[in-house]
């Protein structure tokens, strides 16, 4: 049996028995518990800055619930970008092999999480995140004709990173219960997503000429940092009393989050610099974002 069919059975396996449905197995009513963050406090991206020392408690929880709900907005414009580049992918597949199989399950949670965060965006109450209109429409492009190694870099950077995030919130008592929930949820069953794309990945490397390297490289860089470099709306800062530039240029300085950004990167950026695919001039755009120094 081919190794990708092992890899895909296996994966099956494991979505039988760890699924779950966001309508059932989530508190939905639960009232929000009154001094609980909705991310830990050290990730904010004003945390240890003197604007954060002259904060109250409840400014500072204000913020962490904008700054989540930014967060979550992209996240939501990502897992719908990346189903529709996964769709075509699925497209040449054959439906009886379990590799299809896994990759429609795979879309079937996908579709599940949109749900389930649109829900707990609806529950946060924060204004819309919407990204600046260069990334929305390349987005629309790339998703139409994205493939290959800079493809599954995109899919990777893009679930490792906020996975990253999930990881320390669910388990976190100083973050709100719903939120918690939502983020162990969304670690389980993007687990899996994250095993089969490592393994495509590696594959679709293989055979790759100099050249097509050089411009998976170029391609990964552009479109995989998009969803980290804007996943924090300027906006975010009036809530605090900041005009939005002010606020993120206080953010990019704040030697906190670039450390944030750097641990957010450090499971997955380790991974592509050993495939080979941040060298270049791409990385400057990399560094540029915050994921590697």
């Amino acid at each position: 049996m081919k190794e990708r069919e092992v890899v895909a059975r296996r994966l099956l396996r494991s979505a039988a028995k760890a699924s779950f449905d966001p309508g059932v197995d989530v508190d939905w009513d639960a009232p929000m518990e009154p001094g609980k963050y909705f991310m830990p406090p050290e990730r904010v991206s004003l945390y240890g800055t003197d604007v954060w020392g002259r904060l109250d408690e409840e400014r500072r929880i204000e913020l962490s619930r904008h700054e989540f709900a930014s967060i979550t907005y992209v996240g939501v414009w990502l897992e719908v970008s990346l189903m529709q580049l996964f769709m075509r992918f699925v497209y040449d597949l054959d439906p009886r092999s379990a590799h299809a199989q896994f990759a429609l399950t795979e879309v079937g949670d996908e579709t599940r999480h949109s749900v389930m965060f649109g829900r707990l965006l609806d529950r946060l109450g924060a204004p819309r995140t919407r990204l600046p209109g260069v990334v929305h429409h390349g987005g629309r492009l790339y998703k139409a004709v994205g493939a290959g190694p800079a493809m599954w870099a995109t899919f990777l950077v893009g679930e490792e990173v906020f996975d990253r995030i999930q990881r320390a919130i669910m388990d976190d008592p100083r973050v709100q219960p719903l939120v918690r929930d939502v983020s162990r949820i969304h670690v389980i069953e993007e687990a899996r997503h994250v095993r089969f794309a490592r393994a495509e990945i590696v594959r679709s490397m293989r055979g790759l000429g100099k050249a097509r390297l050089a411009a998976h490289r170029l391609t990964a860089a552009l479109t995989a940092t998009a969803p980290v470099g804007f996943m924090i709306d300027p906006e975010v800062y009036r809530c605090v009393g900041l005009e939005p530039e002010e606020g993120r240029r206080i953010a990019l300085g704040n030697p906190r989050y670039r450390e944030t950004l750097l641990w957010m990167g450090g499971k997955i950026m380790p991974f592509l610099e050993e495939l080979g695919l941040i060298e270049g001039p791409g990385r400057a755009l990399w560094r540029h974002t915050g994921l590697v120094r």
